[in-house]
This record gives C-alpha cells, sequence and structure tokens, in this order.
C-alpha cells in the first residue's frame, strides 16, 4: 500500500506504524513531502492508495475526481508557532505588536521557503507583508532545505526565532516553543486522510486509517503537537 503523506504528522505517524503493521501484517510504504509537493505529483499522473494532505490539498484532489466518495476522515490540526533556542530568554508574541517588535530585534530567523509550498511559509510570508515589515525580515531569514524543518537552525544559533507548524518543530532536540502565532495571524492546518479513487488497496487503506483514529492513536498524535480532529 502506497501512501503520500503530509511531513506535519510524520513524528505520530511514525511511532504508530510498527503497532499497526504487528496488528495488521500490513507494511505500507511511506513517501513524506509537503501537500502541494504530492498534488503536482498526482496531477502530474502519479498515484497512491492512500493521501493524508491538508485540507487544501485534499479537497484540490477531490475536484479532479482523485478522492474515493465517503472516504475522507480528518486526522489532525496543527498550528504554526515560533520557537527559540532551549534556555534563552522567552519573547513576547502575545499580541500583533509584540510579534512585530520581536521579529524586528531578532538577529536572524528561519521560516519555509514558500515556493517550497509549506503551509507555514505561505502563511508566514502574508503575515510580513500585512505587518509591512517583509523586507526587513527576508533580509535576515535562512530557508531550510525544501521539506526541511526551520528549526534545525536554532541550536546551533544561527537564527533566534524558528517559525513553522508544532509538530514539526518538536523533532527539533535543543529547542522550545514560545507558542502560536497571535490573532489575527494564527493559522491552524488542517490534515485529512482520504482513499485514491484508483486505489486497489481500498480496504488496507480504511484499515490504516481506521487505526490512526483510534484512541492510543489519538494520545500518540497529541503528543506530537496535533490536535485530534
Amino acid at each position: 500500500m502506497k501512501v503520500f503523506s503530509s511531513i506535519a504528522v510524520q513524528p505520530a505517524v511514525e511511532v504508530l506504524l510498527p503497532r499497526f503493521t504487528a496488528e495488521t501484517g500490513i507494511m505500507p510504504n511511506f513517501e513524506w513531502n509537503t501537500a502541494p509537493a504530492f498534488v503536482k505529483r498526482l496531477q502530474a499522473g502519479e498515484t497512491a492508495d492512500l493521501l493524508i494532505l491538508n485540507r487544501a490539498g485534499t479537497d484540490i484532489m477531490a475536484r479532479d475526481g482523485r478522492i474515493l466518495p465517503g472516504s475522507e476522515v480528518p486526522l489532525a490540526s496543527s498550528p504554526a508557532a515560533i520557537a527559540i533556542k532551549a534556555g534563552t530568554a522567552r519573547p513576547d508574541i502575545s499580541t500583533p505588536e509584540a510579534l512585530k517588535r520581536t521579529l524586528l530585534a531578532a538577529r536572524a530567523i528561519s521560516y519555509t521557503d514558500p515556493k517550497a509550498g509549506g503551509a507555514s511559509g505561505i502563511h508566514f510570508a502574508k503575515v510580513l507583508e500585512q505587518m509591512g515589515i517583509a523586507a526587513e525580515i527576508n533580509a535576515k531569514n535562512r530557508f531550510p532545505p525544501a521539506g526541511g524543518l526551520s528549526g534545525r537552525f536554532l541550536p546551533t544559533g544561527e537564527v533566534d526565532l524558528a517559525v513553522q507548524q508544532i509538530p514539526e518543530l518538536k523533532q527539533v532536540p535543543g529547542i522550545e516553543i514560545v507558542g502560536p502565532l497571535p490573532a489575527p495571524y494564527q493559522l491552524v492546518t488542517v490534515f485529512v486522510a482520504a482513499i485514491e479513487t484508483s486505489s486497489a488497496k481500498a480496504v488496507e487503506a480504511k484499515q490504516l486509517i481506521d487505526f490512526l483514529r483510534t484512541p492510543p492513536s489519538l494520545v500518540v498524535f497529541r503528543e506530537k503537537g496535533l490536535d485530534p480532529a
């Protein structure tokens, strides 16, 4: 069974997969990337049995007739947040004004490249434009590689602030999450599992979806920074 899945749910799903395989004998083949990257591949002709994408990506696939009717199941949601190196002073991001001051005062920051298609990078670039500080912040921003983690630059001191979704930030040791972006700049991304119309493994895909919705699985999602749907 082939699965195209957003990297945001990777920390939780990778913990759960061994138990799923032990219980069912099914060994899914996961590929991890951003939802927009998978949408491009699917629209170019690739296929998968199960898709775990953000809501926007799932809606595009549904419009293209690529989603088996009735198979869509929201799994979890995740807010975009700001993180710092562990042990450093926690900046104030409680209001739009405080966030703006904190961003301008930072020596360097990292958020994901909007061109790579990640939801948090696209959103945060718009936030900077709305604040009127895009030029100043982008001049001191460092993009991680496509599909990479912005938090990786914090422990080394290369940046002072990192912006990404909480599950992705939590993958990096030695950092602390300050909190989500304040209103009205908040971003909460919903991740949806759905079976592709052409799948010959629809039964197995449904088994995996159901497994990811069991109470023990939901506990793992929460531990990894995802809010179960």
